[in-house]
């Protein structure tokens, strides 16, 4: 009997032991952080996600797009997550305190996904009038350019896409030093391998919310390799009554409609791309340090002479 005791002791102690060292010792710690503001109060950060944003959230969860994305970046020391441009700064537990579920995921067939909303069009920051059509009209990214965290200037030349796509959302951000060099994404190394995306002529501006829908019909038209599924039960396909709809999907080739049809969101379409636009971890935070490069020296006035080197 003394034994059994024992026993019985050492394994009531581990599960204690380490149920205190998980559960109780971090959620003393963190479990109670509130949003970080400024000293006005007026900028604040993370807000609660409300509407169509969490309702996407739920599309989100139901498809199984936690089995394949993560939505946590992790410390430069621990992975290269900011070096492949995902972000500038690792995640920290303030930006999930509104999340019910938080989907920090385990996985990566496809990129991660914590600042995929930091990674839209410029024009999108506010809502443009007219919808997906609008967004669908606006300029390629060779003049608009791609909001993108934490530039590299030495990022690698495009090439085409040779690995599979994410499923909900496409691969990581393009370099905005690229971009405003030659005017398109530029293609850089992912976790398998797998390249930035390459704006195609003729498809939505890259992580616009066109871009988005067009990739969540058919994903292989935006890559040829890739292995996501297609989303197409979250459209609807009809035919054009008046005028085309504002929200009809811009498809070429074997994905576009027979003439006189058109194929448009349905509203867990619409909330599920509003929420994969909402994912954005960029605000820095006080107390997570960013991965900001040192500020460039200004040039020397011409006939100046040139600084002295240090010893």
């Amino acid at each position: 009997m003394k034994g059994l005791a024992s026993l019985f002791l050492g394994i009531f102690g581990t599960f204690a032991f380490s149920w205190v060292g998980l559960t109780v010792i971090p959620n003393w710690q963190i479990g109670h952080l509130n949003p970080q503001s400024d000293e006005e109060g007026t900028d604040i950060y993370p807000q609660p996600q409300s509407g169509m944003a969490e309702r996407g959230a739920r599309v989100y969860a139901a498809n199984g797009c936690i089995y394949c994305h993560s939505q946590q970046l992790r410390a430069d020391y621990a992975a290269n997550d900011i070096e492949r441009k995902w972000g500038d700064r690792r995640s920290a537990p303030r930006d999930y305190i509104f999340d019910r579920p938080v989907f920090l995921g385990k996985m990566r067939m496809g990129q991660d996904l914590a600042n995929i909303g930091a990674r839209a069009p410029k024009e999108q920051e506010s809502a443009p009038p007219g919808g997906a059509a609008a967004v669908a009209a606006s300029p390629s990214p060779a003049t608009s350019p791609v909001k993108a965290p934490a530039a590299s200037s030495a990022s690698p030349a495009p090439k085409a896409p040779t690995s599979p796509a994410p499923v909900g959302a496409s691969a990581s951000p393009p370099s905005a030093a690229a971009t405003a060099a030659a005017g398109s994404p530029a293609a850089s190394p992912s976790p398998a391998g797998a390249p930035w995306p390459v704006q195609t002529a003729g498809e939505p501006p890259i992580y616009s919310t066109a871009w988005h829908h067009v990739h969540l019909y058919s994903p292989r038209s935006i890559n040829v390799d890739s292995n996501m599924p297609s989303y197409r039960f979250l459209y609807q396909n009809r035919r054009i009554s008046d005028a085309r709809s504002a929200d009809a999907l811009q498809l070429t080739g074997s994905d576009a409609p027979p003439e006189g049809w058109e194929i448009v969101p349905t509203f867990d379409a619409k909330c599920l791309v509003a929420y994969l636009m909402s994912l954005n971890q960029s605000h820095p935070l006080k107390d997570v340090r960013s991965a900001e490069g040192a500020p460039a020296a200004p040039a020397p006035a011409a006939g100046s002479p040139p600084p002295a080197s240090p010893k």
